[in-house]
């Protein structure tokens, strides 16, 4: 394998979207997502109005990485190698000495390798029944917190914490996500989103829409695979890109059901096509021409991808944001080289490109500055939690301190190709720029572009020193 990469040679391109193409206002974003999940157990579930209530310094608990383990409401972040860096029990930390009592001198948590082998699975019939919850994407992150506060409540009440209120979460998450959600105007996430786009998605830079022509021109085969559902994707795009946003895309999917999409074979779901943003109730027995689609497999589009390009194994590329979703199932399954989105580079020293910041300022809602002074930005480095790419870690009183790399670190170096902070990071190379890639023999610092993260830096530079 080359230790270098370029979109000049791969045959299609393809992207997630929501936090890879389309980059939302953070802050706003979280605010609305936890409210969206909270009110409804307020309303619906007898939950605690306090919960509710935030105060700026109540954000840097919302930590991309943590797992939940549902056994006993805490949250925990992870080495490689299932090294147990940091735990809280709700929103409280554990002291190294509640860590070792809880999880033994070795400190490993005891679902590690099944997380490390599978991830979670995705559908809301097994995340009901689930033992964690891994959080890897902005979608779901204020849930973390969601979580650790719902554990408070319940101790100051004097009830046992299990994982019977993970089963009220869920129907929270399900209640303003579902797929008939948008259409209905049920929940507050999406009513609030449809209201005021601008308040919440940020339109691509003119780089970005000249770059994915420049692929198209260039006769690549591009494409978005998405989990959203077909009228929240038109939403977005059309906000993001312009109304003729179609145009740039040769197969669009919707409610791809990812991780799903790759993984489930040969139990695979079909392709179906759409009216008025309907599924079809009949699936399609393969997928003949390109177009716009809901759910369906990548064994079917990937025949549809050797049609198209005339070869018998198209190269595919694919961005996006999330492991569980878009990293692991496409490189494990699918075979695809990966580009993993980590918005966290940014908050560890790695420049904004300029059309990103430009693009940024000009988007910024109104209001914003005043509404949110104080608040870490759910990408920056935590207060309580410290660094996404690496932490230390002590075994016990009187231990030396070591550095670890994070088990969402070590995952990005395993199933990426490389990684970058935003697509407009990359928009103005040229396709045949060669990037250098993930490889076991190099540096794991290698595979990030701009450059890597302060946190990697550091790590090893003190062990080359």
């Amino acid at each position: 394998m080359s230790e270098y990469f370029s979109l000049s040679d791969c045959d299609v391109i393809g992207f997630d979207l929501d936090h890879t193409l389309c980059r939302y206002h953070l802050k706003e974003t979280s605010r609305l997502i936890y409210e969206s999940f909270t009110r409804y157990l307020v309303e619906h579930k007898d939950y605690d109005k306090d919960l509710l209530i935030l105060t700026p310094a109540s954000w840097d608990f919302c930590f991309k990485g943590l797992v939940v383990d549902l056994e006993d409401g805490n949250l925990v972040k992870l080495a490689e190698d299932g090294t147990v860096l940091r735990a809280t029990h709700g929103t409280n930390n554990l002291s190294t000495e509640e860590i070792i009592k809880h999880y033994g001198s070795r400190r490993e948590w005891k679902n590690f390798n099944t997380l490390n082998t599978s991830f979670t699975k995705s559908s809301n019939f097994l995340l009901y029944f689930s033992k964690y919850y891994f959080y890897d994407n902005y979608f779901d992150l204020p849930g973390a917190l969601l979580c650790g506060r719902v554990v408070d409540m319940l101790r100051k009440r004097g009830n046992e914490v299990n994982s019977d209120f993970w089963k009220d979460i869920v129907a929270a998450i399900d209640h303003n996500y579902n797929t008939s959600a948008f259409k209905e105007d049920a929940g507050w996430y999406f009513p609030s989103v449809k209201r005021d786009p601008g308040r919440y998605l940020q339109p691509c830079s003119e780089s970005v829409k000249t770059w994915l022509r420049s692929m198209k021109s260039a006769g690549k085969v591009l494409l978005l695979i998405t989990s959203s559902h077909s009228d929240y994707c038109r939403l977005i795009c059309d906000h993001i890109l312009g109304k003729d946003w179609e145009e740039l895309f040769d197969i669009i999917i919707t409610n791809a059901l990812k991780p799903g999409f790759f993984s489930l074979v040969p139990q695979q779901r079909p392709f179906r096509t759409l009216v008025n943003d309907v599924e079809e109730s009949e699936g399609l027995p393969s997928l003949d021409k390109p177009g716009w689609y809901s759910q369906g497999n990548w064994p079917h589009l990937h025949q549809l991808l050797k049609t198209m390009t005339g070869k018998p194994e198209p190269k595919v590329v694919y961005f996006g944001d999330s492991m569980r979703s878009d990293m692991f199932p496409a490189s494990t399954f699918g075979k695809w080289e990966t580009v993993m989105i980590v918005e966290e580079m940014e908050g560890e020293g790695v420049p904004r490109c300029d059309a990103a910041k430009t693009n940024e300022a000009q988007a910024e809602p109104r209001g914003k500055k005043g509404k949110f002074e104080g608040m870490k930005a759910p990408s920056a480095p935590s207060e309580q939690w410290g660094s996404y790419f690496v932490d230390s870690h002590k075994s016990g009183e009187g231990d030396e301190e070591s550095q670890k790399l994070t088990w969402c670190c070590h995952s990005i170096h395993k199933y990426s190709t490389m990684a970058i902070p935003s697509v407009e990071s990359i928009a103005d190379l040229p396709l045949n720029y060669k990037f250098p890639r993930f490889c076991p023999n190099k540096p794991c610092t290698t595979g990030y572009y701009p450059r890597p993260p302060d946190s990697l830096l550091r790590k090893f530079q003190s062990q080359s020193s």
